[in-house]
């Protein structure tokens, strides 16, 4: 069993923290709010093969398939997983309608550049692949709370895109995302 991920053999690279942060930051200095919309895709172009390389990571574990795992299980092992990859420890929990996923040391938010709004887009576009794979339907992820708006932790709401839809809308209004999905 590797304690390591083999990075060339599931056609993942390294890539630092502050490589990523400032791709994010000339991303948003060059084109605008449609660097969000640039850095989702990517994340979902990649949620494939990070999904690939977590089955793989399972089972050379000896752990199964992820989709046969219990809830608990697989939040342990996601998060082993994620820390070892470099994106930082997850928390995977519900809230009332909605998944949640919580981190408070996650690689895309960061304290030490400040944003107005959260910023974990790559992520999210990540996540929703890598999610929706194992519910085996298309998922919808909002960043709500994020460590480079000052937070406490990044906090990503997965759900159906009605409901994202649904929650993108009210907190527009003013609502809060957890009044959203308490409804």
């Amino acid at each position: 069993m590797s304690s390591s991920l083999d990075l060339p053999g599931n056609a993942l690279v390294a890539m630092t923290r502050d490589s990523l942060l400032a791709l994010r930051m000339v991303l948003f200095r060059d084109v605008g709010a449609e660097a969000a919309t640039l850095l989702q895709e990517a994340g979902v172009a990649g949620g494939s093969g990070l999904f690939d390389t977590f089955t793989r990571w399972l089972s050379d574990r000896g752990y199964g398939a992820p989709e046969t795992l219990s809830a608990p299980d697989f939040a342990d092992r996601a998060t082993e997983f994620f820390r070892d990859a470099g994106w930082g420890s997850i928390s995977v929990g519900a809230l009332d309608s909605v998944a949640t996923i919580d981190s408070h040391d996650w690689a895309e938010g960061d304290p030490n550049f400040p944003l107005e709004f959260p910023g974990c887009y790559y992520s999210t576009g990540v996540f929703a692949d890598f999610f929706g794979r194992l519910a085996g339907e298309p998922l919808a992820v909002m960043e709500v709370e994020c460590r480079s708006m000052g937070a406490e932790r990044c906090r990503f709401l997965v759900g159906s895109e009605e409901t994202m839809q649904r929650v993108y809308e009210e907190m527009g209004r003013g609502v809060s995302y957890t009044d959203v999905v308490a409804q």
